[in-house]
């Protein structure tokens, strides 16, 4: 059987055995592109049990590329009198939709972006909402459309993604663009916001990515599979599981990189985690807990708890991976402005 080794390696972003998060300077620079390569390893290795643990902190690190976006609005503004402009459709009224929505609608304000919010019923026909797709398509002031998911059972997901035009696709999930992004050698106009957030995790704690084992539990289209997808890019040796997988436990174990996108709380515990990997719990969900304010708390796929006894780094829930998702949301509508409008 393959191997990877998780001996540890020096490097000058490791400090007191704690990760130090790269820094952007000047103009917006994320790291997701296929072009960066060759990240540097900060796994700890199992030989090295009292090594520093690192919670991989989203929060921090979205609002990083958030404030930068904010700068480079005011910049493309003050050049050329453009906007970057998001619109939002949501259709029904699940509560974890409305509130990822205001937080979006949050975000955009603070980043000076313009944000549109399409609130339509459960009941709403595709016709309907095709209309304000088509709308978007061909309104200047907006650069981004994204349809929040998951829409409700009687419409065609299809056929409403593949009507948003692929240039203002901000969410990533154009049939274009899923296509591209699963092609070698090929870039997409965007890339689905929270696997990209993921990976822009990685490379901002300095987790090498080549040649290792990465495991990702979850094959949805909006996370797993373009994730791996990402991991694959980034030339991982990339295994999914998924809910006809034998045994998963025994597969996350090899895992130097595991991503957690299942949506079942607490799925996998300290015992299912090599020692020494990196964590990204995508997970968000509700659970019953009397001692909450409000009876209920937020928990991701992965036991923290456990898990932070074992893995060298993990993303916290929340905190973790959802700010990412929404930078990087701001970072491809300000993305789309800049390339319809040619601004350097």
């Amino acid at each position: 059987m393959f191997t990877v080794s998780t001996s540890p390696l020096l490097h000058p972003s490791i400090r007191n055995n704690a990760f130090m998060p790269r820094r952007c300077i000047g103009h917006i620079r994320l790291h997701t592109t296929p072009s960066i390569r060759g990240c540097t390893l900060s796994i700890r290795s199992s030989s090295s049990p009292d090594a520093g643990f690192t919670c991989i902190d989203g929060k921090k690190e979205g609002k990083s590329i958030s404030d930068e976006i904010k700068i480079e609005v005011s910049r493309m503004d003050a050049s050329i009198h453009v906007v970057p402009g998001l619109a939002v459709i949501l259709v029904g009224d699940r509560e974890d939709s409305a509130s990822y929505v205001r937080n979006k609608k949050k975000a955009c304000e603070s980043a000076g972006i313009k944000s549109v919010d399409v609130c339509l019923p459960e009941d709403s026909s595709e016709e309907e909402v095709l209309k304000y797709v088509l709308s978007f398509n061909n309104d200047p002031t907006i650069h981004g459309i994204l349809v929040q998911l998951p829409l409700p059972s009687h419409l065609n997901e299809h056929n409403i993604l593949k009507a948003i035009n692929p240039k203002k696709d901000v969410d990533g999930f154009h049939p274009q663009n899923m296509g591209l992004l699963a092609m070698r050698g090929r870039e997409p106009d965007f890339v689905p916001c929270t696997p990209k957030g993921c990976i822009e995790l990685l490379h901002r704690y300095n987790v090498e990515i080549e040649g290792k084992r990465a495991v990702v539990i979850g094959r949805s289209n909006i996370v797993g599979m373009p994730v791996a997808h990402l991991l694959q890019n980034e030339d991982a040796t990339v295994t999914t599981i998924h809910s006809k997988t034998k045994n998963p436990e025994e597969i996350t174990r090899e895992a130097d990189i595991l991503i957690a996108a299942a949506g079942q709380p607490n799925m996998v515990r300290g015992s299912w985690i090599k020692p020494g990997a990196v964590v990204i719990d995508v997970g968000i969900n509700h659970i019953d807990d009397l001692n909450a304010p409000r009876g209920r708390r937020v928990v991701g796929d992965v036991c923290y708890e456990e898990a932070c006894k074992v893995a060298s780094a993990i993303t916290p829930v929340p905190g973790g991976v959802g700010p990412m998702t929404i930078a990087m949301l701001l970072s491809n509508t300000l993305t789309s402005a800049k390339r319809i409008h040619e601004f350097e």
